[in-house]
């Protein structure tokens, strides 16, 4: 059976080497040990690194790890790579992802009682996005399906699970008090020229 130190070592290789948040599981069957093991590995790991100070951290999302920046040297950063990739959100798109993400899991129905307003092409675009994912169907007539954020959403919003989210007293009434009056507004629901998210 391989050392701890090898472990974590190959754990850091293999973060490196994926890009993407790497699953627990995933690294705990290249070998052969346990999820808890594996997970005390990156919990291990995400400590040294922060208390040593470097500018690459370790970052949990649910049950994956992934090699960070430091966020105190995004500025340094950001000078590097000027300018920087953006995607675009519109108000429409970032009210109906806020609602999910605090209502989850949610239908478009009660998204849409919400807002007072359709969403179809909205969902569709945080779906596209991977913004957003179904997760099961609702015990409702029609059994309509039910949607919650993905890891995608913790990664580009700086969350590492849902628990961080800003509370919130009355989403509702925080969503409805943001949207206008202009109903043309809505029929472009997927501008490309509003809010933006970093990546």
């Amino acid at each position: 059976m391989s050392s701890k130190k090898t472990i974590k070592s190959a754990f850091e290789s293999m973060m490196f080497t994926w890009g993407e948040p790497l699953d627990v599981k995933a690294a705990a069957e290249v070998f052969n040990i346990s999820k808890e093991e594996a997970l005390e590995c990156f919990l291990e790991l995400k400590e040294e690194y922060e208390q040593e100070g470097r500018g690459i951290v370790i970052r949990r999302i649910n049950q994956s790890f992934q090699f960070v920046t430091r966020e105190e040297n995004a500025d340094y950063v950001r000078s590097l790579c000027t300018p920087v990739k953006t995607k675009r959100l519109s108000q429409s798109a970032l009210e109906v992802l806020a609602i999910v993400a605090y209502k989850q899991p949610v239908t478009k129905g009660e998204i849409e009682a919400i807002r007072g307003i359709k969403c179809d092409r909205v969902m569709e675009g945080l779906i596209k996005k991977d913004l957003v994912c179904e997760k099961g169907r609702a015990d409702t007539i029609g059994r309509p399906i039910m949607y919650g954020t993905t890891d995608t959403f913790l990664k580009n919003f700086g969350f590492s699970s849902i628990k961080d989210l800003p509370e919130i007293e009355d989403i509702e009434s925080a969503v409805s008090g943001s949207l206008t009056d202009d109903v043309e507004a809505e029929k472009d629901e997927l501008n490309e020229n509003q809010m933006r998210i970093e990546i």
